[in-house]
C-alpha cells in the first residue's frame, strides 16, 4: 500500500492491447501502490475484439491480461494492490469469470467485480454491418465495485481516464458535484492512460533521456484532486514538464475535455516540476459533463489491397507514370474495377546514393471495395504480370496478396440517461450508477488573449522542432496535433506565427480539410484538430500513417523563419 494514507497512489501497467507484458510485475514490485490500472482498449481494438467475438461468443476480451495475472495476481494480493482494467472489452463478465479461474488455480483468494452496460449493440438501429456499439462510461461503476471491497475490477468500454478517476472517487468519497476534484483525477488519468508516453516514450526531445526501458507512470492523487505524476525509483525514462505536457495534449481537442462524470478545463491546468521525475498537476477546474455520452460504432467497411512498387535510380517520375498507366489499364479491363484506387509517390530517393535503398522511391497503390474479388487477384495478378514488362529494376516490397478486410469507426452521441451503467459487485449484486445530476452542453470556448509578440529581430530558416515539441494522435477520422513551446519567449513567437493558415502551408495534406486551432496559454501550447485526415478512422488505414502518430514530428521537421534569439 502507499506510504502516505492521505494520498492515493495509482500506477499504470498497460497503454494498449499488446503493451510490455512484464509491466504488471514491474509495477507491483517496483514500489508502493494502492491501485494498478491497465488500459487495453482503443478504437481499432474494439474492432479486433468484435471479430474475435464473431468466431467465439465467449471471447471478446484482452486475453493477454489473463496471462499477466497468472504471474501477478498473487503479488497484487500480497501487497494489497487493487487492479482496475478495461481489458473486459466486449465481454467484461466473461473476463471476470476467467479471473476467478486464474485465482482458483493459483490458490489466491480475490474478490472480483465488473462493470457492464456499455454494450449497446442489442439496442439496434445502428444501420447495417455494425460489429460493435459501445458507450464510453465514467468512473461510477468502478467506484461502486471498489467500495464493495473488490480486489479486481474489470470493465468494458469506459473512458481511459475513468480507470483512475473511478478509483479516486471510491477512495476519497467524492460526490458528483465535486467537479474540481473529479477534473483533477481525470487529468491525472489522461496522463497515465498511455503508459510510457508519460515517461519519455514517443517524446519529441527523446535524446535527453535514457529510453532503453522507460518505467511506467504513477500518480499520487490527493483529496483535493491535485496530483503528482512520477514513476518508481530506478526505472528508465523521465517525468518532466515536457513529457506531461505532451501527454495532456495527446488525442484532445479544445480547452474543454469532456467525459461522463466531468468536463475538465485543460486551459486551467498548471504544471510544476517539484523535483526530478515529479510533476504536479494543480489546479484543474471542472464543469458539469455534457448530457450525452460518446458511443463508438465499428463495422467492417470492406476489403483493401496494397502494392508498393520500388523505383530505383534515374527517371523516377517517368517510371511511376509507366507502371501507373499499366496498372490502371489492367484495372479498367477488369470485370469489376475497385471502387477506390489511390496512388502516392514517396520520394525517399536521393542522388548519387551509396546504398541502393537510399536510391529508391516508393510508389504505393491502395485499392478498396465492398467485394473481396475486386481487390484480390485483379490487383495482385496485374502487379505480378508486370514483373518483366515494366520499368527497369521492377520489384515490389512484398508479394501482393488477396486483400484484407478493413474497418470503419464512427462516433455518435447517446443520451446518458438511456445507458444502463451497472456495477456487478463481488457477491453478484447489481448496482446502477446514475448519470450526472447536472449537465452542461459542450460549447467551444473562445480563444484567450495571445501573449505579447516578440519584438521584430533577425530570423533564420530552421526546423520548427528546434524550438517546439509536438505530439499527435487519432480520434475517429480526425487527427490532433498538439504543439508546445519550450520557453516563454518561444511561446510568444509560436502563438502568433503558427496560425491555421501557416499550419496548412506546412502540412499540405491538411490544406483542403477543416482545421481548428485551440490556444492553451498555461501549457504554452496550441492544439490543432484536423477533421477527416484519417478518413473513416484508424482501422480504415486511409493514409501512410493511419493513426496520425507522426504528423507532429512531420510538422516539427518543416522549416520556418525562426527568430535568432530562440535559436
Amino acid at each position: 500500500m502507499g506510504a502516505d494514507p492521505a494520498l492515493l497512489r495509482i500506477g499504470n501497467a498497460s497503454g494498449f492491447y499488446g503493451d510490455r507484458f512484464d509491466a504488471l510485475r514491474e509495477m507491483l514490485t517496483g514500489g508502493p501502490l494502492d491501485v494498478l490500472t491497465g488500459d487495453y482498449l482503443a478504437e481499432l481494438t474494439m474492432l479486433i475484439l468484435g471479430r474475435d467475438r464473431l468466431k467465439d461468443p465467449t471471447r471478446g476480451y484482452a486475453k493477454s491480461f489473463l496471462r499477466q495475472l497468472e504471474d501477478g495476481l498473487g503479488l497484487a494480493v500480497e501487497r494489497g494492490v487493487r487492479i482496475v482494467t478495461n481489458a473486459g472489452g466486449l465481454n467484461p463478465a466473461g473476463l471476470a469469470d476467467a479471473v476467478r479461474e486464474v485465482a482458483e488455480k493459483a490458490g489466491v483468494s480475490v474478490r472480483v467485480a465488473h462493470v457492464e452496460g456499455d454494450d449497446l449493440l442489442g439496442r439496434g438501429g445502428w444501420g447495417e454491418g455494425v460489429l460493435t456499439a459501445n458507450a464510453y462510461l465514467g468512473g461510477g461503476g468502478i467506484a461502486a465495485c471498489l467500495r464493495a471491497g473488490a480486489d479486481v475490477v474489470v470493465t468494458g468500454r469506459v473512458t481511459d481516464a475513468a480507470l483512475v478517476s473511478g478509483a479516486a472517487q471510491a477512495h476519497f468519497g467524492w460526490r458528483p458535484q465535486d467537479l474540481d476534484q473529479l477534473a483533477g483525477a481525470v487529468a491525472a488519468g489522461h496522463v497515465l492512460e498511455c503508459g510510457t508516453q508519460a515517461t519519455g516514450g514517443n517524446y519529441s526531445f527523446f535524446g535527453a533521456h535514457d529510453l532503453r526501458r522507460p518505467g511506467f507512470p504513477l500518480a499520487e492523487i490527493a483529496a483535493d484532486g491535485s496530483s503528482v505524476i512520477t514513476k518508481h525509483p530506478g526505472t528508465g525514462g523521465a517525468v518532466t514538464l515536457g513529457t506531461v505536457t505532451a501527454q495532456l495534449l495527446y488525442e484532445t481537442s479544445g480547452a474543454r475535455y469532456a467525459g461522463p462524470d466531468v468536463t475538465a478545463r485543460l486551459d486551467t491546468v498548471r504544471l510544476t516540476e517539484e523535483a526530478p521525475d515529479r510533476v504536479r498537476i494543480a489546479p484543474v477546474r471542472g464543469e458539469a459533463p455534457p448530457p450525452t455520452l460518446k458511443a463508438g460504432l465499428t463495422r467492417l467497411g470492406g476489403w483493401r489491397n496494397e502494392v508498393t512498387f520500388v523505383l530505383t535510380g534515374l527517371d523516377v517520375p517517368a517510371k511511376a507514370a509507366l507502371v501507373r498507366r499499366q496498372m490502371e489499364a489492367a484495372l479498367d479491363a477488369a470485370e469489376h474495377r475497385p471502387a477506390e484506387v489511390r496512388w502516392t509517390l514517396a520520394r525517399t530517393d536521393r542522388d548519387d546514393a551509396d546504398v541502393q535503398e537510399e536510391a529508391s522511391a516508393l510508389l504505393r497503390l491502395v485499392v478498396r471495395d465492398a467485394d473481396q474479388d475486386a481487390v484480390g487477384r485483379v490487383v495482385s495478378g496485374a502487379a505480378v504480370e508486370l514483373a518483366l514488362a515494366s520499368y527497369p529494376g521492377f520489384h515490389v516490397t512484398a508479394p501482393p496478396g488477396k486483400g484484407t478486410p478493413y474497418g470503419v469507426f464512427e462516433a455518435v452521441a447517446v443520451d446518458a440517461a438511456e445507458v444502463p451503467h451497472r456495477a456487478v459487485l463481488p457477491d453478484g449484486t447489481r448496482v446502477s450508477s446514475q448519470p450526472a445530476p447536472d449537465t452542461r452542453e459542450l460549447v467551444r470556448l473562445p480563444d484567450p488573449d495571445l501573449p505579447e509578440p516578440l519584438p521584430a529581430a533577425g530570423t533564420r530558416r530552421a526546423p520548427l522542432g528546434l524550438v517546439a515539441g509536438a505530439r499527435s494522435g487519432d480520434k475517429g477520422g480526425s487527427a490532433n496535433v498538439g504543439v508546445w513551446a519550450r520557453t516563454e519567449q518561444g511561446w510568444r513567437w509560436l502563438a502568433h506565427e503558427l496560425t491555421v493558415e501557416r499550419f496548412r502551408q506546412l502540412l499540405p495534406e491538411t490544406a483542403g480539410l477543416p482545421v481548428d486551432r485551440h490556444v492553451l496559454p498555461n501549457l504554452r501550447a496550441l492544439n490543432f484538430v484536423v477533421d477527416g485526415l484519417l478518413g473513416e478512422g484508424v482501422a480504415a488505414q486511409a493514409r501512410f500513417d493511419p493513426q496520425a502518430k507522426a504528423v507532429g514530428e512531420w510538422l516539427r521537421a518543416r522549416h520556418m523563419d525562426i527568430p535568432e534569439v530562440l535559436l
